[in-house]
């Protein structure tokens, strides 16, 4: 078990509302609990997006790639606030000024290691200034790599067992958004 395994997560309705907290743990054992996370997607100056490769520890789809950061907000946290944190931690990066820009609904089981992500999903967005270092966090973070768009979505179409269940759905909420596309597919 995982020191976050013992954290506190905020379980909610399928619309959001709070309905009281649990562990990691629990909300995680099958057959899962709904619960508040958030999913970050980072863009660099060219249009490309930085995907992590989930450590080989992760009780939850180890080594499969996923978007920049994911995690869960303490209950009644603000969760701008805390994927910011998170980002910091995991990735070495200050990223202010992140931007919700909608939630992905999801449940998903891990046959590998019998764990469930049933999450209500934030989606958040920021973008990394050119020069940006990384600093991943080896027990979250096997590899890092930027990636255009357009080669992420052929990858995944291509090979998604490769891919975290959630990461299409992340993307799709970010295409559905109207935020403003990456510079490198315009």
């Amino acid at each position: 078990m995982t020191s976050r395994e013992g954290d506190l997560v905020e379980l909610v309705t399928p619309d959001g509302q709070p309905t009281g907290s649990t562990t990691v743990l629990a909300a995680h054992t099958a057959p899962g609990q709904l619960h508040r996370a958030f999913s970050v997607l980072l863009f660099d100056p060219d249009g490309r997006t930085l995907l992590q490769q989930r450590a080989a520890a992760k009780t939850r789809f180890p080594l499969r790639w996923a978007n920049a950061c994911c995690g869960h907000p303490a209950p009644g946290a603000d969760v701008v606030t805390e994927a910011e944190r998170r980002v910091d931690e995991e990735l070495g990066l200050r990223v202010p000024g992140l931007r919700q820009i909608g939630v992905y609904l999801y449940r998903a089981g891990d046959a590998r290691t019998g764990r469930v992500e049933h999450e209500y999903d934030h989606v958040l967005v920021g973008r990394v200034p050119a020069g940006a270092v990384l600093h991943a966090d080896p027990a979250e973070i096997d590899d890092v790599r930027w990636v255009s768009f357009a080669d992420l979505r052929q990858e995944i179409q291509d090979d998604p067992a490769r891919y975290a269940p959630w990461l299409a759905g992340v993307l799709s909420v970010w295409s559905q958004s109207g935020d403003e596309e990456p510079v490198g597919e315009r």
